[in-house]
């Protein structure tokens, strides 16, 4: 199976979301998250993706973003089926936790300001959120997610996931220029 099909981005969501995924990282000295509770913003973090690459589908008519949209939905599926194969071979279950409740409230207002847009405003808002959010996202795995993981497998799976999500956000900065320039 390719990298970039089975194992893509973990997360979704708007610069103000990323600042509150990042934010405990830079407010502590060490925030420490525990391996459950790694699972769980990851798992939140590709279903709000599946939800925001959901909303596009119903919303754009452009062929680019809906090609890219649907990558989105089934990437993101494919690490929520990875991830959940994997805590269930750890005997790990998802714990809820702040970084995963502010991440949730985030991309609903996210939801609500794409829902707000049509054509190719709407287009335009949702690549330039899918670029901000990778952009963040691949330095929240690389800097909080994976040096606060315990478990090397779960360890090695999000250590694989970022050079997919760096594929994903090289797709959504081309994107980004191709809609720019209209």
């Amino acid at each position: 199976m390719k990298t970039r099909q089975s194992l893509t981005s973990w997360a979704v969501g708007t610069i103000a979301c990323l600042a509150l995924f990042a934010a405990p990282a830079a407010a502590q000295d060490s925030p420490k998250l525990s391996d459950a509770e790694v699972a769980s913003v990851a798992v939140i973090a590709n279903q709000i993706d599946i939800d925001q690459a959901e909303l596009a589908k119903q919303k754009s008519r452009n062929e680019d973003v809906l090609q890219f949209a649907q990558t989105m939905a089934s990437d993101h599926q494919a690490v929520i089926d990875q991830a959940a194969a994997l805590v269930g071979k750890l005997g790990v279950t998802p714990q809820e936790n702040a970084m995963g409740k502010q991440l949730q409230a985030a991309a609903e207002k996210t939801r609500e300001m794409l829902r707000a847009k049509s054509g190719e405003a709407f287009d335009r808002a949702y690549v330039n959120n899918e670029v901000a959010y990778h952009k963040a996202v691949i330095s929240a795995v690389e800097d909080l997610l994976i040096p606060e993981t315990e478990n090397p497998e779960l360890k090695a799976l999000l250590q694989t996931v970022v050079p997919a999500l760096k594929e994903h956000l090289e797709h959504a900065q081309m994107l980004q220029k191709q809609l720019s320039g209209k």
